[in-house]
């Protein structure tokens, strides 16, 4: 039996007043629709499911592209008649048997565990998600019997008096066999106030032939929640940053401003982490016990070992480093740096593709690119690695205990050997052998009775 995932994402967004298509808005540092793609991706490790298909309109070419490389099969639905009218076009590629999950790529945070209880509601071959709101203007109701079972679906603009005061609303997400979908799809109608296909009409179908049609509620109200234009973007971006916090919270993080810290992956933590205002996490964050991280700095894909401390203002991608280091202010780590326990890199020092060892410091104005440097080095003020010869990258190799004096200009490829001295202001552009003392500038000259030049009157 084949499950199969069908994601709606062929709307134009026109209220967003973007040239993006509306699954491409971002929220959280993703689109929407890449949102909605991985949490497909989690419920696929829990259940079986094939692979899944994108029914694209405005923007195909962007919106197919945003998902290049992904295992996914792509419908095109021309023009938009309606939800109905979307998986109607899906249905020469759809399954007989099994099951279909129907999802919008513009309701993006719907939770794993929500989709699994909706699977297992779809017994009888149809389930919905159901949500009661205080206040449920724009949303479809749901309407019910006597004896509390769903008898039909009816829109905001189609609905009477009665039907406008029913709390209950249909948030636009369904569980339904593949047999029904074949069976009933086609028969749907667009004698409606828009003119358009409601998938929505397929419940009053299939009551009619005797199913029971089965439901469940999301864990949070925010899991329901579609975006249509940038007001509303805004507004879930708040509401999920929110609940991505109290999660932390909940884990004993200290958050100094718990609506100053965004969070644009996913965070792991130890205990007693402290994170400042206007803190950044991106992609894939582990901070470890005690870790604590300053006023707005920036993290993308980190690993920061316990004890770490990063000071305000500094931006990391793509690093690891140990425990008990000191980083920034200011700092910028670009990828693939890797810093070893108890080292120190100050403020203004960019760091990329190089590695320090145990208790080495690059403390003030210096860039090390492409280095690999041992431990216990000292690396003065203004140093500056010249790996870059116009065409190609040279490596620099600085062995243990090295001393390199300040505003030193190390021409790679180049190798420093244990316990070895660069004067300061040295260009170093031959290899230095252990223990020796490198001293590479001009000589100096004192000239006597020297006239400054005078600015002319």
């Amino acid at each position: 039996m084949t499950n199969t995932v069908i994601i709606l994402a062929a709307g134009k967004g026109t209220r967003m007043n973007s040239r993006l298509p509306k699954v491409l808005q971002p929220l959280a540092g993703q689109s929407l629709l890449s949102h909605v793609l991985g949490t497909v991706r989690q419920l696929g490790q829990q259940v079986s499911l094939g692979t899944p298909i994108v029914v694209y309109g405005h923007g195909g070419k962007e919106v197919q592209a945003s998902c290049a490389g992904q295992p996914l099969e792509w419908v095109e639905q021309a023009e938009q008649k309606g939800t109905g009218h979307a998986v109607q076009m899906v249905l020469p590629v759809l399954p007989q048997d099994g099951v279909s999950l129907i999802l919008s790529g513009d309701v993006p945070l719907m939770g794993v565990g929500t989709l699994q209880r909706l699977m297992d509601a779809a017994s009888s071959g149809m389930a919905m998600l159901s949500v009661r709101l205080e206040n449920p203007t724009g949303y479809g109701r749901i309407v019910r019997d006597a004896a509390g079972q769903i008898q039909r679906i009816v829109e905001q603009k189609d609905a009477s008096d009665a039907e406008k005061q029913i709390s209950e609303i249909n948030p636009g997400v369904y569980c339904v066999a593949n047999a029904l979908l074949h069976r009933l799809l086609p028969r749907l109608s667009n004698n409606n106030a828009q003119g358009e296909y409601y998938l929505t009409d397929i419940i009053g179908m299939a009551v009619a032939e005797g199913i029971v049609i089965g439901s469940a509620s999301p864990d949070h109200e925010f899991e329901i929640e579609g975006v249509n234009d940038k007001a509303q973007l805004a507004q879930l971006e708040r509401r999920w940053q929110r609940h991505q916090v109290d999660q932390l919270l909940k884990q004993g993080v200290t958050v100094i401003d718990p609506a100053r810290l965004d969070i644009r992956g996913r965070v792991t933590v130890g205990k007693d982490v402290l994170l400042d205002v206007n803190v950044i996490l991106e992609g894939e964050c582990q901070l470890g016990d005690g870790v604590e991280i300053g006023a707005g700095s920036i993290l993308r894909n980190v690993q920061l070992g316990a004890g770490t401390q990063v000071k305000p203002y500094t931006l990391m991608e793509d690093v690891r480093i140990g425990q008990n280091a000191e980083i920034g202010p200011f700092a910028r780590l670009r990828p693939d740096t890797v810093l070893a326990d108890e080292t120190r890199i100050g403020n203004f020092v960019e760091v990329k593709k190089s590695t320090l060892g145990t208790g080495s410091k690059v403390n003030h104005l210096a860039y090390i690119g492409d280095a690999v440097i041992g431990s216990q080095v000292n690396v003065g003020a203004g140093t500056i690695t010249c790996n870059y010869d116009g065409a190609n990258k040279h490596q620099t190799t600085i062995e243990d205990q090295a001393f390199i004096g300040s505003n030193s200009s190390l021409v790679a490829p180049i190798h420093i050997g244990a316990g070895a001295t660069v004067g300061a202001g040295s260009v170093v552009t031959k290899n230095v052998p252990e223990h020796q003392l490198a001293i590479a500038r001009g000589q100096q000259r004192n000239t006597a009775n020297f006239t400054r030049p005078v600015k002319n009157k």
